[in-house]
């Protein structure tokens, strides 16, 4: 989605469905500046073999904290959506 500010809020100006996930991904990743004020370093980073996991968008903060985003694609009533800001 993308919203316009006006002087009450935000407003829609427009809907746009992804049909991947990964889509979504190259767009944040390429404006990361612009909507979280974030320093891309990584995609699909590894979290090691311990955890045998990894991270969709890493980056860091303004003042050099890292940022993890994670991307889902899913349409289910059932799906809660977190933001996590430290």
């Amino acid at each position: 989605m993308l919203f316009y500010e006006n002087e009450t809020g935000l407003e829609l100006v427009r809907v746009e469905n992804f049909q991947t996930e990964k889509q979504l991904q190259n767009l944040v990743e390429s404006n990361l500046e612009s909507l979280f004020g974030c320093r891309f370093v990584a995609t699909e980073f590894s979290t090691g073999d311990v955890h045998g996991g990894r991270v969709d968008s890493l980056a860091l903060s303004e003042d050099n904290n890292p940022v993890l985003i994670e991307y889902k694609k899913v349409e289910s009533p059932n799906v809660i959506t977190r933001l996590f800001i430290t």
